[in-house]
């Protein structure tokens, strides 16, 4: 009973947001405490929310003065160079845009950490989006896969958490593996070049021209379109202009007005802002730089590092009190929102644990795994990674089924390194699972519905997942 329930749970939330017919704060709420009631522990709720709240609390910590952090940091023009890199490979070219998403996002995921690889990603890239009205959920989507892929980097969490459920050497398990993700992100960015072109057909021709102008949107013949960031010496910004589209606005198209504080963000990257600060530019790359390399050597907890790195980058930066709170209240609406988000899935991890839902239902696949399967464990292991990690939080999959698909394998002669290597096979769609505190980052940032982007990305995701199982074997290391 409690298998069925767990999977009708997880089934009627992941339906209900992709219908838009409940706020995924709402459905993240009320659908594990209705559940909880049909389990007949709705007296236990409130002990199994405060569960899920306590074993969250340093991740919603750490998510929001690493929003504050980083948000400081481009108010400040740290990124100002990148985002201007960017804009000079992009041209305004949809395919370029799309391919450049995917390529920053696999770059800033080299510091093991999704939510600041998708706060740089979606500051850098969602003026360039919006502008030119492409559609955010592919930004969104290939943002998640490339940081996905990434994420099993030995100092990223999974890695990590299989070497130590199996009691083994991350690196044993990480290099050998190696061979398999590099295609797995090559099927990204050969995804992203498509997605790219099927952007490219639906907006129509893009062209850059390089003539200076000043930063306002004139009504012409040809739509003209700014990006907030100088390819010159002046202080101006470059103008883009679009060709009568070839094909219709599509199903990814964006909302047809821009909201006041979308036309904040899309002035965030201004030359001329006043919350720039080149003067300190070196002592906030030193700062960004000491604090990744805190975070990879796990010299304090990361929630701690965010918290002194703010306080930090703020009153350095801004040493005037009203000019903090302008910050703070500048960045709140993000923090709010993914805090926000974060304890609401405590709710729902909380419930699914708590209940013993998520125990019954992973004993239940592997139960009903067919013994002629047995010497192919590996195989089986990386096809239920895919799925498992989805519905189940990290911790979960690796501390409470892989030790069992890892007993079955040995049962048959099959490796625990072997195994081990399959389970991060699911990675790519674990980084979309409503039960990520990063994905609500990402969606956030965005402004994209979480049922938009689950919608969207899942297939693709899944795809990405099964092309880094069908390496691994082919290349012997599964």
């Amino acid at each position: 009973m409690l298998t069925i329930l767990g999977f009708a749970m997880i089934a009627t939330f992941l339906v209900l947001i992709m219908l838009k017919k409940m706020s995924p704060i709402a459905a993240l709420v009320l659908i594990p405490a209705l559940f909880c009631v049909f389990v007949g522990k709705g007296a236990k709720l409130g002990d199994y929310v405060l569960d899920g709240v306590t074993s969250l609390a340093p991740t919603a910590a750490m998510l929001m003065f690493a929003i504050v952090y980083f948000g400081v940091m481009i108010d400040v023009g740290l990124f100002d160079p990148i985002v201007r890199a960017i804009l000079k490979f992009c041209k305004a070219d949809p395919l370029r845009i799309v391919v450049g998403t995917a390529v920053l996002a696999a770059i800033v995921s080299l510091d093991g950490d999704g939510s600041t690889t998708f706060m740089i990603t979606v500051s850098a890239m969602y003026p360039l989006y919006k502008r030119l009205k492409m559609s955010l959920v592919v930004m969104t989507g290939v943002a998640a896969m490339a940081n996905g892929v990434m994420n099993t980097l030995p100092w990223g969490g999974p890695t990590a958490r299989a070497a130590t459920a199996l009691k083994l050497d991350a690196s044993s398990i990480f290099i050998p593996m190696i061979p398999a993700l590099a295609v797995g992100l090559l099927g990204v960015f050969a995804l992203s070049y498509v997605l790219g072109r099927r952007e490219r057909k639906r907006l129509g021709v893009l062209t850059l021209d390089e003539v200076l102008v000043e930063e306002k949107e004139t009504e012409t013949e040809t739509e003209t379109v700014l990006v907030g960031a100088s390819t010159g010496a002046g202080g101006g910004a470059p103008t883009v202009k679009k060709a009568v589209p070839a094909g219709g606005s599509g199903a990814g198209a964006d909302d047809d007005a821009d909201e006041p504080e979308d036309d904040e963000r899309l002035a965030g990257l201004d030359p001329d802002r006043a919350t720039l600060r080149p003067k300190l530019y070196w002592f906030n790359a030193l700062l960004t730089v000491t604090l990744l390399t805190a975070m990879i050597m796990e010299w304090l907890p990361i929630p701690v590092l965010f918290l002194i790195g703010a306080a930090l980058a703020l009153t350095v930066n801004f040493p005037h009190m009203p000019d903090q709170k302008a910050r703070l209240g500048a960045h709140a609406e993000n923090v709010l929102n993914v805090a926000g988000m974060v304890f609401a899935a405590a709710v729902f991890t909380g419930v699914l644990t708590g209940t013993g839902m998520v125990d019954h239902m992973a004993t239940w696949l592997v139960d009903n795994i067919p013994d002629g399967m047995g010497p192919h464990m590996a195989f089986v292991t990386g096809v239920l990674s895919i799925p498992l990690t989805y519905f189940m939080s990290n911790d979960g999959f690796y501390f409470g089924v892989l030790p069992v698909l890892a007993e079955a394998g040995q049962a048959h002669g099959v490796s625990s390194l072997e195994i081990a290597r399959a389970s991060l096979v699911g990675q790519p769609l674990h980084m979309s699972s409503p039960l990520v505190p990063a994905v609500y980052v990402l969606v956030g940032m965005a402004k994209v519905e979480f049922g938009d982007h689950t919608r969207f990305v899942v297939k693709w995701a899944a795809l990405t997942s099964l092309l880094i199982l069908a390496a691994g074997m082919l290349f012997g290391i599964i």
